[in-house]
């Protein structure tokens, strides 16, 4: 513990030398960015006391070449099982040990789910890195504001590109690496007299790959080899703004998605001809109205996915071919209020609705899930207050319909005081739910009597920020009830009882000098829960989470050593974490790891960009998941043009 305080301090509060540089005339960076997710409206950082993470446009260009699960992995409590492993693996984003699907997706703030999905989770690598503008990251209980699945937090992925003045713009990347690797992206945007804006933009990926599980044979050479597993996908975006009066903003948009990749059959079992793909299309719009004091929002989006698995199989005598198609929609309408004397209220309704089929065979056996569906309306109000004198809270709640279940509710409350223009002490004390998935309600393995994951959570914190440094650190504390599960004896899902978790998470930037800069942060979180034996049918108490490191620690020196170069050279450590060692036997303990990025860009003139990127350029061998490989030193290089 004595070592854990150490870096406590050590990473709050740099040295004594740096803040002694503060000044009242100082610029105070984080405290004074404005974000959306928080609170629906935008406000500054320091005028809420929930934790936010934001991922600017500047750093995501910086990243291009990785998935969007590598990136969030990098972030302070943050894991995404599968995003170190083959691309196209399904990756499961968790915050704080929550496990997956109880962390919300959003894109541009509406909330995206998967209702062909067993826990309802969006898949992430629908969506790529050079396609987003800005990435905020809400932690905590959120579903006061975003309703179901928001159990850990929120994560908003923002395509809208702001600010665009230029009547014709865009940019065009492309990059190629070992492994088969190829990545391209073009865009075109534009604004036309100050009324209508436009985002075109196009994606394609593509890599030969590595074989996806890890073969352990003996034999050598092998009797037979595990096969390289191929990844390939296409994305097209759209984003369109009409502003006929100063007060009225209407939009639309559109992203259609489709990969494909080659799987195999399993934790240490290759396989020939197995593959998955999956097509997701989105489209919907919204408008903007503003009144005198009121802010009114409208949103709604229609969204379908159709997943695919088939195999055929020589080498293992098998054949399957499998089909989910899933559709969801999602409407809302909310209205932000400023009442005066520092106070805003914020009154929203939603409706979503999710239904799923399935078709397939395997073998000679046919398998279906027919057409099925759940429908959800949701009613929330929020009251804000922010004062001449450092103090801000919000207060509010949520009263959520299941045509299933029935009704829950869910509260917030969010105090924060900013002691000065450098000092902020934070706190939350929040609730959240997860509703059950249509495939965990009506599947053969479903059980219609399930009712809502509920949780409560606790969080406090200190931050600080100047122009030399920005820290902060948060204790956190979260206790589930009614945790959604599958039971091994009863081949059902059921409600356990309880999860405990609680941790610290500590961040910090430094700027040195212009040219010098460095961030770190470390995670600690200690999971405990009450569920099924994994090696039995017998309740067991468990004092780890599946696949979630105690500790984790990322890092990112980055040096400008001359005009137009930027240079920089990260770190991912994660202590070790125990995954499933398989049917009805012990869970297996994955060691700990290390492993070191590198990242180099020239700008020779201002509209061209010459980068190139290594990941684990040591060629560590680690494991995340039990039976599968995790990536071996990656190399891409590439170029970018923007006008």
């Amino acid at each position: 513990m004595r070592k854990r305080h150490a870096l406590f301090f050590l990473l709050l509060g740099g040295s004594p030398s740096l803040f002694a540089q503060t000044s009242k005339d100082s610029t105070v960076r984080e405290l004074n960015e404005v974000v959306v997710t928080a609170t629906r409206y935008p406000v500054k950082q320091s005028q809420t006391g929930k934790v936010v993470i934001v991922i600017p446009h500047s750093e995501l260009e910086k990243n291009s070449g990785k998935s969007l699960g590598l990136l969030l992995s990098e972030q302070a409590g943050i894991t995404v099982a599968g995003s170190y492993n083959a691309p196209g693996t399904n990756q499961s984003v968790s915050i704080r040990g929550a496990g997956s699907g109880r962390t919300l997706i959003t894109i541009d703030g509406v909330p995206v789910g998967d209702p062909t999905q067993t826990d309802n989770s969006f898949d992430i690598n629908l969506i790529p890195v050079a396609q987003i503008e800005r990435i905020e990251i809400s932690k905590g209980a959120q579903s006061t504001l975003y309703g179901s699945d928001a159990i850990a937090g929120v994560v908003n992925i923002i395509t809208v590109k702001p600010d665009i003045t230029k009547p014709v713009g865009g940019k065009a990347s492309f990059a190629g690496g070992n492994y088969g690797t190829y990545n391209g992206n073009a865009q075109l945007y534009g604004n036309l007299a100050n009324q209508l804006t436009y985002n075109l933009r196009y994606t394609r990926a593509s890599t030969d790959g590595f074989s996806r599980a890890r073969d352990t044979s003996t034999h050598t050479p092998p009797a037979h080899p595990f096969d390289n597993d191929g990844y390939k996908s296409d994305v097209l975006g759209a984003n369109l703004g009409w502003t006929p009066v100063s007060a009225l903003t209407l939009k639309g948009f559109f992203q259609y998605s489709n990969y494909k990749t080659d799987i195999d059959q399993g934790a240490f079992r290759d396989a020939w001809n197995y593959t998955s793909g999956n097509k997701n299309v989105m489209i919907g719009g919204g408008f903007t109205y503003n009144l005198a004091n009121t802010v009114l929002h409208g949103n709604y989006l229609y969204n379908t996915t159709k997943r695919n698995l088939a195999e055929d199989s020589i080498f293992h005598q098998s054949y399957s071919r499998d089909s989910y198609f899933g559709t969801s929609q999602y409407a809302e309408l909310f209205a932000s209020t400023n009442l005066g004397y520092g106070l805003t209220l914020l009154n929203g309704a939603d409706y979503k609705y999710s239904s799923m089929s399935e078709n397939g065979i395997y073998g000679t056996y046919p398998s279906t899930f027919k057409d099925t569906n759940v429908s959800q309306t949701s009613m929330y109000s929020s009251l804000f207050y922010t004062s001449n004198f450092g103090l801000s809270a919000e207060l509010g709640g949520r009263l959520n319909t299941h045509s299933r279940y029935g009704s829950n509710y869910t509260y917030t409350f969010n105090p924060a005081f900013l002691i000065d223009e450098n000092w902020k002490l934070y706190g939350s004390i929040a609730s959240g739910f997860k509703a059950p998935s249509l495939y965990q309600l009506y599947s053969p393995y479903g059980n219609t009597a399930l009712v809502p994951e509920k949780s409560n959570s606790y969080e406090g914190g200190v931050q600080f920020s100047n122009k030399i440094v920005e820290a902060r650190g948060t204790y956190f504390h979260r206790k589930t009830k009614d945790a959604l599960d599958f039971n091994n004896f009863t081949y059902q899902y059921f409600n356990r009882a309880e999860e405990k978790g609680h941790g610290i998470e500590l961040e910090t930037k430094i700027r040195f000098t212009e040219m010098v800069t460095l961030s770190v942060n470390y995670t600690w979180q200690k999971i405990r829960q009450n569920t099924q034996s994994h090696e039995s049918f017998n309740d067991t108490t468990y004092a780890y989470a599946l696949r979630t490191p105690e500790n984790m620690l990322n890092f990112t020196l980055g040096v400008k050593p001359v005009r137009g170069l930027y240079v920089s050279v990260s770190g991912h450590y994660e202590s070790k974490r125990h995954d499933l060692g398989g049917y009805m036997a012990p869970d297996v303990l994955l060691n700990d790891f290390i492993i070191f990025n590198a990242y180099a860009e020239y700008k020779p003139i201002r509209m061209l960009k010459l980068f190139a990127e290594t990941r684990n350029f040591t060629n560590k061998k680690f494991f995340t998941l039990n039976g599968y490989n995790s990536i071996p030193a990656m190399f891409t290089g590439g170029a970018a043009i923007e006008f």
